[in-house]
């Protein structure tokens, strides 16, 4: 849905990210994999376009370089040429790994090693109950020890859901965990994301205060992601978010990878969508309380506890979406506002006091 012209191009100021997805396959299948990845997916972007794109995001000023996947180690020779570009460009750069390679701690040490080698600058780890189906925590674990030794900082996201066996607590108080040093251990971050279901309409189960309401929407947040971060998917496909679920929502892709300009192109396209900016500057949680007050069938409380899936549910719901084509005119002066707050009043007055 493109509600476009109210929106300038180049709104966000904001420095950007670019993401790598080297191939769409993964050695582990998740239920509900936010990037639909399986062992069979036969998607893989080629090095060339991924070299190019990390060279087009170094022109455009983007802030960092992310592999994510899929599982992009299973791409290794290509991932290290990848990373490599850009640290030869001076572009900080960041995997993320479901560390399947980490067998043992000599294993995951001289794979840790080639990666800083190449200027790897930090490394996120996914597991949890869904994850762990293929990839034991142990590697996980073994993955890490073999980071902070390289001084590499780490960060682990662990799935969330009312009922669980894996949580931070297991990770971060493992033995080998445990043993690390204090400065080893401050290299080491984890955090707890709740695992989405990939249909808007399943309601998953979450410990309590996670899902959104009337009563806690507020505390909803814009979309960090939209608009920030720009995907070169494994199929050729530009994305304007990191989102999960984001191969179900084609609105989300905004071109493809072809030419020497195409994520200037994905960027402006991306910009002149106003769902975007709005998605961005107010959340996706805050647009379907607002759209639910025009048609009160749409019923969205206690449903999301991840934004994304909140956001599916707007682009699949045809009643959502005929909400914001008659009314979303009369959020544009507020979004707008927000924007510029956000985008330039409000990071200039940081930078003026900090002068001061």
């Amino acid at each position: 849905m493109n509600c476009a012209k109210h929106a300038p191009t180049k709104l966000i100021a904001s420095p950007k990210t670019l993401c790598i997805m080297l191939t769409y396959a993964c050695t582990a299948s998740c239920n509900n994999c936010g990037t639909l990845s399986t062992p069979s997916d036969k998607n893989i972007l080629s090095l060339d376009i991924a070299l190019n794109a990390i060279e087009q995001a170094n022109a455009l000023g983007f802030a960092n370089v992310v592999f994510t996947g899929g599982e992009s180690t299973l791409r290794w020779n290509d991932l290290l040429s990848a990373i490599q570009k850009a640290t030869e460009l001076q572009m900080p750069t960041r995997l993320v790994t479901n560390a399947h390679w980490a067998t043992s701690v000599d294993r995951a040490t001289a794979l840790l090693s080639e990666l800083a080698n190449v200027g790897l600058d930090e490394i996120n780890f996914s597991t949890g109950d869904q994850h762990i189906r293929f990839v034991p925590l142990q590697r996980v674990v073994f993955a890490t020890l073999s980071a902070v030794k390289n001084n590499m900082p780490v960060h682990t996201m662990i799935e969330l859901t009312a009922e669980r066996s894996i949580s931070v607590n297991d990770y971060l108080q493992h033995p080998l965990v445990q043993e690390l040093s204090d400065r080893e251990k401050r290299l080491i971050t984890a955090t707890e994301s709740p695992w989405m279901p990939l249909d808007s309409n399943q309601v998953a189960c979450y410990p309590s205060n996670y899902v959104r309401n009337q009563d806690n929407v507020l505390k909803s947040t814009g979309c960090d992601s939209v608009l920030q971060t720009y995907v070169v998917q494994a199929d050729g496909r530009v994305g304007s978010c990191c989102g999960l679920g984001m191969r179900k929502v084609p609105e989300l892709s905004v071109g493809m990878a072809e030419g020497n300009a195409f994520l200037e192109t994905a960027i402006e396209r991306a910009e002149d969508d106003f769902l975007k900016l709005w998605l961005r500057f107010q959340g996706p949680e805050k647009i379907l309380a607002w759209a639910a007050q025009f048609d009160p069938t749409i019923l969205w409380e206690n449903k999301y506890a991840h934004c994304c899936q909140a956001c599916m549910r707007i682009y699949d719901d045809s009643r959502v979406q005929q909400v914001i084509k008659e009314h979303y005119t009369e959020i544009v002066p507020e979004v707008i506002k927000l924007a510029w707050l956000n985008e330039y009043y409000l990071p200039g007055k940081l930078f003026q006091d900090i002068d001061n």
